[in-house]
């Protein structure tokens, strides 16, 4: 409970609680308009947007990879060289440097018992454990499929088994990895239902649901896909579902509490940036600011903190 308050009064003496004025919102026939604060990793913002979309705490740096606002109120947040967590005042009070062998961190994760998983890319791709005084407790390889660093792998993630979701680009899978670095299962998104590899259906994003399904973000292939645990798709967001082909390199997302994704489009250098759709495709929220998104992670919804582990 005390975690959870520092949060929220973090997150409040951080935005703005005029709601009726300015920012991005679509009313969607709720008594009033959507407003989120959120968190953006990003190329040109690292830090926090208020409900009116404007900065409400930077990090003071760009260009980061992934992070989570925790329970604490401190920001962990992943670059490409190192993963951070920083206090409001970005006091350093955690720090990882990615290993000389390995050319970038991929993304950052705090875990249940109080350590961070990272993913090193390179030529030596592995996923990292590492404990408060940055000591690595576990290693796991990684199996991306090719040597480009840069591409082979983005939002990893620890999952409630102890198994590990990884999202593989070039190889067009989504891999869940047991602890001794065997794979217990794959997604395959090179499917011809979805277009086969021409679409270049990269998945960057994935995230384990509470009914056991996967959301993923086909980055290039511009879809956001859910898929039952038989490997079936049972949801399939495109640009033919959305007035403006608002999609555009989707790379983060959210699932929320109320079933809605929230969707970083990363490549959109004008319009909407990111966007929030409803089970049934209908969109109900976005952001047209300055500011793209990496990865995000959805704080608040007109003055109420999101509850619960943010499945991102």
């Amino acid at each position: 409970m005390h975690k959870t308050s520092s949060l929220r009064n973090w997150i409040f003496s951080l935005i703005t609680w005029t709601l009726l004025a300015g920012g991005n919102s679509v009313c969607s026939g709720q008594d009033q308009p959507i407003r989120h604060s959120l968190f953006i990793a990003g190329p040109n913002f690292t830090g926090i947007l208020d409900e009116q979309g404007q900065v409400a705490w930077d990090a003071g740096e760009k260009s980061a990879r992934d992070g989570f606002i925790l329970p604490s109120g401190h920001a962990l947040i992943a670059w490409k060289d190192e993963v951070r967590e920083l206090t409001r005042d970005k006091q350093v009070v955690f720090r990882y440097a990615r290993s000389p062998e390995n050319s970038e961190i991929g993304t950052v994760q705090r875990l249940q018992d109080g350590s961070t998983l990272i993913t090193e890319l390179g030529k030596r791709p592995r996923l990292l454990e590492v404990n408060g005084q940055g000591k690595i407790v576990v290693e796991v390889a990684l199996q991306p499929e090719t040597d480009n660093a840069h591409m082979q792998t983005r939002m990893a993630r620890k999952l409630a088994n102890g198994n590990y979701l990884v999202p593989h680009l070039l190889a067009f899978k989504v891999k869940e990895y047991r602890p001794d670095g065997q794979i217990a299962s794959e997604l395959r998104t090179d499917l011809e239902s979805l277009g086969g590899r021409a679409q270049e259906n990269w998945p960057f994003t994935a995230i384990r649901l509470e009914n056991g399904h996967t959301l993923t973000t086909l980055t290039h292939g511009n879809k956001v896909v859910e898929w039952n645990s038989h490997g079936e798709v049972v949801w399939n967001l495109t640009n033919d579902d959305l007035e403006g082909r608002p999609l555009v390199d989707p790379c983060g997302a959210q699932r929320l509490p109320n079933g809605h994704t929230v969707i970083a489009s990363y490549g959109a250098t004008k319009g909407v940036k990111i966007l929030e759709v409803n089970r049934d495709k209908k969109l109900v929220w976005s952001y047209s600011g300055p500011y793209r998104a990496h990865e995000l992670q959805v704080l608040t919804t007109n003055g109420l903190a999101v509850e619960g582990v943010p499945l991102k």
